[in-house]
């Protein structure tokens, strides 16, 4: 008889859910685009649940131009509101507006730091934190990493990116291991 794979609880067995676990979840981000796509999907995350965005996914997509800070930036009023009125994705004013908002952010940050990866990675001098959470329940919703990373956002101009946001996006995009020491993932992404 076969061994059953170790995995997070979190994804439950919701195919979508459980192929992002086990292919993206926490594995280190260095592109930039997939960072701004990290950071626009945990915005519209605030008060849903993971599993509501990532099946909204490929609609954020589309709406908000694959992810590209360059062109989310430049979108008109026209496009903001149809983006207001589209039921394939959140259809939240504020947050609309804030990627927006974000995506102008995001290009000055490029433009002092070099990329945005540089800046984000900078918090932690470039290396995963790697924790050994044995129980779902030990995984913090925020840590002074995520207080940090999220003051710094606001200062350089970024709105819905509190620091529960912020840990959310450091987990997704690896800067911190929080797979469960007995999900075949976590030892896989140790660095």
């Amino acid at each position: 008889m076969q061994k059953k794979t170790e995995r997070c609880k979190w994804p439950g067995s919701d195919p979508l859910m459980l192929n992002y676990h086990d292919k993206e979840w926490g594995v280190p981000v260095h592109h930039d685009l997939k960072w701004f796509e990290f950071i626009l999907l945990d915005s519209f995350q605030a008060g849903l649940s993971w599993r509501t965005v990532l099946h909204k996914r490929e609609a954020f997509r589309q709406v908000f131009k694959n992810f590209d800070p360059q062109k989310v930036a430049g979108m008109s009023a026209a496009e903001i509101e149809k983006a207001r009125t589209n039921p394939a994705i959140i259809r939240n004013r504020l947050k609309i507006q804030a990627t927006v908002k974000n995506a102008k952010a995001f290009l000055k940050i490029q433009e002092s730091h070099g990329s945005f990866d540089s800046y984000i990675w900078r918090f932690t001098e470039g290396k995963t934190l790697q924790n050994q959470w044995r129980s779902m329940d030990q995984i913090p919703a925020s840590t002074s990493l995520s207080d940090r990373v999220s003051k710094s956002l606001k200062a350089d101009g970024f709105s819905f990116v509190g620091s529960t946001i912020c840990y959310a996006f450091l987990q997704a995009a690896g800067v911190v291991n929080d797979h469960i020491v007995s999900c075949f993932r976590h030892l896989d992404l140790v660095d």
